[in-house]
């Protein structure tokens, strides 16, 4: 492992592709040579709730939001999120994002995860759909 590693996240591949319209994901994990984290980032176009929610087995996480705002579902709860908000979530609770009418632009950063992740989708609605 190197001492230290620069990556740009804009010259990444976006992940997404054609999978949820609206929706630009960049993951830097496997270009950081990094023992422990994981850098991504994301960005939704205005009004967009992403398609689906996830947890994890092990993974710890921490969403900054470096412009727009929206809403993040945590658990049961809906919470709003605004520019340089701070939301770290526990690897079992479930979360999602939503955009407000400006857009939405999350750097998350994760902590450790086992070799081939540990992200688990879930199609449960939103607590505000149910």
């Amino acid at each position: 492992m190197s001492a230290y590693t620069v990556v740009n996240l804009m010259e990444l591949d976006d992940v997404v592709g054609d999978r949820a319209p609206g929706l630009n994901g960049r993951f830097a994990r496997k270009h950081m040579d990094s023992r422990d984290l994981g850098v991504s980032h994301w960005r939704y176009e205005p009004n967009l709730r992403a398609p689906a929610s996830h947890s994890h087995g092990e993974q710890e996480e921490a969403y900054v939001v470096v412009s727009g705002s929206g809403r993040a579902r945590l658990g049961d709860e809906i919470v709003d999120i605004r520019q340089w908000d701070v939301v770290r979530v526990a690897p079992e609770t479930v979360r999602g994002f939503e955009s407000g009418p400006e857009g939405l632009e999350l750097i998350i950063v994760g902590g450790p995860r086992p070799e081939d992740g540990d992200g688990q989708i879930t199609d449960s609605p939103w607590p505000d759909e149910s």
